[in-house]
């Protein structure tokens, strides 16, 4: 019952974060991703798949929110520096992930799953990579396990190198984009450094997530299975249509800055579910090769998109 009790308590906290008592926006998604973590190990998480498939929808709610905020010109602009870095550091990332893998002895089917987290969107790639390599639940629970972690890493420690090396907003918006796993954290690591940041991190990420589509296919073939179905991210093309709405209807400011605020607020509730998920039990079911291939992956990606972002924007 307490546990209850304090997991509601701390939604409430994050949904209304003082600001409406004179007190400023307190909980960040840095801060909100640390609540739900603290919870999670300190107490067990009394609604388990409430937490995940919550998640799952209100993360994408509110990237189309936040969609409402960006224009189409402008956001091209900022988000086409890393286009084409997108392209080959997916194709990168997921040669040297079975290469890696494969030298470290490591099961193939975690390895792609690990790499495709890397390479594309995080938890978002291994749930519709993992059903077409017919991965079972211990890969899953593996590949899904090591890439939350680093993840949650990323969103704390991020902003903090951007700040420190002087990276501009469009820099740091393309850099996290490439460089960090899964959506939430990303958007909350742009959020964090600046609205510019946020608006070319999102376009950045949501435009590397579609490569999900091309993968799957992929992957059928190298797994020899055409019976699997492929998960499509609709989410992604009901962002850029609010983008276009937002661009050509003329809609009302204080309805797209309600909009944004919901979708804000959206984003920082979703990070304390995401955090609230983790568990003991899945931080020990990763073990230690996958965790060195996935921090490997993580730190080619992230040194390498560094370099490129801050010699070519």
């Amino acid at each position: 019952m307490t546990n209850k009790i304090i997991y509601i308590l701390l939604i409430a906290l994050v949904i209304f974060p003082f600001d409406l008592v004179g007190f400023g926006n307190i909980i960040t998604p840095a801060i909100a991703l640390f609540l739900g973590l603290a919870f999670a190990l300190i107490f067990k998480n009394p609604y388990p798949k409430f937490n995940k498939k919550t998640s799952k929808y209100l993360l994408q709610a509110s990237v189309v929110g936040l969609g409402f905020g960006m224009n189409v010109t402008e956001s091209l602009k900022s988000g086409g520096d890393g286009m084409l870095f997108t392209i080959a550091s997916v194709i990168g990332v997921m040669v040297l992930g079975v290469v890696i893998g494969k030298w470290l002895h490591l099961n193939k089917k975690a390895s792609y799953l690990i790499a495709s987290g890397t390479a594309i969107c995080g938890g978002s790639a291994i749930a519709a990579v993992g059903p077409i390599v017919k991965a079972n639940e211990h890969e899953m629970a593996v590949s899904l396990g090591v890439v939350f972690i680093l993840n949650a890493i990323a969103l704390f420690i991020f902003p903090a190198i951007g700040h420190y090396f002087e990276l501009s907003e469009i820099q740091f918006g393309t850099w996290a984009a490439i460089a960090i796993h899964d959506t939430s954290s990303v958007v909350g690591a742009g959020e964090a450094y600046g609205p510019i940041a946020l608006q070319t991190a999102t376009l950045v990420k949501l435009t590397r997530a579609l490569w999900i589509i091309p993968l799957a296919i992929v992957t059928m073939f190298i797994f020899r299975d055409k019976t699997s179905k492929i998960s499509i991210p609709w989410f992604i093309f009901m962002f850029i249509l609010a983008m276009v709405i937002n661009t050509y209807c003329n809609l009302h400011q204080q309805l797209t800055s309600s909009l944004l605020w919901i979708a804000k607020k959206g984003l920082v509730l979703t990070l304390f579910l995401i955090g609230a998920s983790l568990s003991l039990s899945t931080i020990k079911a990763v073990g230690i090769k996958p965790l060195i291939l996935a921090i490997t992956l993580w730190i080619i990606i992230g040194i390498g998109s560094f370099v490129v972002v801050t010699t070519t924007i």
